[in-house]
């Protein structure tokens, strides 16, 4: 629901910062219809933790936004979203692994590899980046940022007071917006009525996904939520990429698609 609201924004709007920051904002709102007013400053132990962890992600997650618009001029659409939706697969998934040690089945690795290369395969739009014009270092960086961003869910909830998940991510939305906020006022920027909107719109389902994703994590492995993030959420954008907008798949993306589905099945076994 983010990517498709993202989607719609396209041509409407004239300040894509500013429709984030707001988007922010309705993050932040949601955080406290959660937490509660009376319950939004936290106390106990694992506070300072939480306020380290949230802080890190926050940054993160902001730096993530500014890399994705600094590689797609330079690298193209395509490198660039494989580069950052496979940094957020395959960290998380290695520091689990090595880190949590987390013990996936033959299956679980036979359709995660699977699914890897099916992010690779669907992301392929027949765009074609020059040499010359080409980042490898902003794309290293987008990978390492964005798979960073990623593994924090899981140091918290390793490492974290359980109880204090709606903080953490009250204080990592909160930590964007103050950086996201910089940065209009850096570039002067204005926020108008359509930024207005779809910052509205993609926020409930931007904070809904991340407190999902923490929830999935307290009773499922990480080597099984993190690849079903990813390619779940490549079908569901795919699939209004053809329903909503009328996009042609290819080829390799119908194929890619149908290994998606496998993966699936391999990684719940």
């Amino acid at each position: 629901m983010l990517a498709i609201g993202m989607r719609l924004s396209e041509g409407k709007i004239q300040s894509k910062m500013s429709m984030i920051a707001v988007n922010y904002v309705a993050c932040l709102v949601v955080g406290v219809c959660f937490t509660g007013v009376s319950g939004l400053i936290p106390s106990g132990e694992g506070v300072g933790p939480m306020l380290g962890m949230g802080a890190f992600n926050g940054v993160f997650y902001m730096f993530g936004l500014v890399l994705n618009q600094y590689n797609i001029p330079r690298n193209g659409v395509v490198l660039t979203s494989v580069f950052s939706k496979m940094g957020g697969l395959l960290i998380p998934l290695v520091v689990s692994i090595l880190v949590f040690r987390e013990d996936p089945t033959m299956l679980q690795i036979v359709g995660f590899l699977i699914s890897a290369v099916a992010i690779v395969m669907i992301c392929q739009r027949g765009e074609k980046t020059s040499a010359a014009k080409l980042s490898v270092g902003g794309l290293a960086v987008l990978f390492l940022s964005d798979g960073c961003a990623g593994i924090m869910a899981k140091v918290f909830q390793e490492m974290g007071n359980p109880l204090m998940g709606d903080h953490f991510l009250f204080v990592t939305f909160g930590v964007a917006l103050i950086l996201c906020v910089i940065v209009i006022l850096v570039k002067g920027e204005r926020l108008g009525k359509s930024e207005l909107f779809f910052g509205l719109l993609i926020g409930i389902p931007n904070f809904m996904q991340a407190k999902f994703q923490l929830m999935a994590m307290e009773t499922i492995p990480a080597v099984i939520v993190y690849p079903m993030k990813s390619v779940g959420t490549i079908v569901v954008i795919t699939l209004a990429g053809v329903l909503m907008f009328r996009e042609k798949l290819s080829k390799v993306q119908m194929v890619a698609l149908a290994a998606i589905l496998v993966s699936l099945v391999l990684l719940n076994i």
